[in-house]
């Protein structure tokens, strides 16, 4: 059996052919261009879609299903997209819209949800039974998977860690609300904490990497420079942390995952994150010193994640 699954994302359209295996055998893409029409970037899925068929010599005949990865909030009880606001899709019925181009059962899903089923299916999650996957990129985005299936809630609405607050009145996220943690802990909101301790230490390294624009600030200058011994990028990064252990250890205290998987840009910081996040999550994990702290792993599949999550979302 083979699956077929895309993957829209903010900068390209990709699509992946799955096996039995989990793992990719074709690939295509396209960019996305958002700020396009519906009609344009839904005929580029279908498009991506059928070049994808093609590279591996499969027809529609071959797949069960479309499944497609959707930067939105999906209500997964009807397949129906609520809000996809870098697209600016609202309460759209994408399936139709499909449809007036293919024929084929669509199955959609957001696409963080879609990572963390292929984190689970083909990464580091396939050894355990339950899964918490949390990718830290410009937003906080993640997915629970619980005995195999993927959680949507009792509404079908899902999981949206990044906003859970974790801070009360604190910083207005860009969804309207105070303190959500991905406020703090996004590579957007890291950048601005960075940018605010800059403006107080000119001689930062952070200064100098950025070629003396803070504007040119990015999550990968931020961390090497916290490496190589930047005392004031050492206490962004510390405090970027301490707000991550906070919205982890909560997930964890009411979801008991078996692992904990961290995704996105961020995550290539490797122990310069994990390292004090590991060491941190103790003092916020419920009864840590009784029952412990779930392994906190570094997610293997990149960008992979969200076609195989898509592609596998009936299997």
């Amino acid at each position: 059996m083979y699956y077929l699954g895309v993957d829209v994302g903010g900068t390209n359209i990709v699509g992946g052919i799955v096996d039995d295996n989990n793992q990719i055998i074709a690939t295509s893409d396209t960019p996305t261009k958002a700020d396009r029409s519906a009609e344009e970037i839904i005929k580029d899925i279908v498009k991506v879609a059928k070049e994808t068929l093609a590279k591996a010599n499969l027809s529609e005949k071959d797949i069960p299903y479309l499944g497609l990865g959707v930067p939105s909030t999906i209500n997964q009880q009807n397949n129906h997209l609520v809000f996809a606001n870098n697209l600016g899709w609202k309460d759209f019925d994408l399936i139709s819209e499909i449809h007036k181009y293919w024929d084929i059962e669509v199955v959609l899903a957001n696409d963080a949800d879609c990572a963390a089923l292929g984190e689970y299916y083909a990464g580091l999650g396939k050894n355990y039974n339950s899964v918490l996957f949390i990718t830290l990129g410009t937003g906080v985005g993640g997915g629970f998977v619980l005995d195999n299936k993927l959680y949507t809630g009792g509404d079908g609405y899902g999981f949206e860690p990044g906003h859970a607050s974790i801070i009360a009145d604190g910083t207005r996220c860009t969804c309207g609300k105070k303190g959500c943690l991905e406020a703090y802990a996004s590579v957007t909101a890291l950048n601005r904490q960075a940018r605010e301790a800059m403006q107080n230490d000119k001689d930062s390294l952070m200064w100098e990497k950025c070629k003396g624009d803070d504007k040119n600030i990015n999550g990968k200058i931020i961390f090497d420079s916290a490496k190589e011994g930047d005392k004031t990028a050492n206490e962004v990064v510390d405090k970027y942390i301490h707000y991550l252990a906070i919205g982890i250890g909560n997930f964890i205290t009411i979801l008991r995952p078996e692992a904990v998987i961290i995704g996105g840009g961020v995550a290539d910081a490797g122990e310069r994150l994990f390292a004090p996040l590991i060491k941190e999550l103790p003092e916020v994990v419920f009864s840590s010193d009784i029952i412990g702290v779930p392994p906190i792993l570094h997610a293997t599949l990149g960008n992979d994640a969200g076609i195989i999550g898509a592609a596998l979302l009936n299997k």
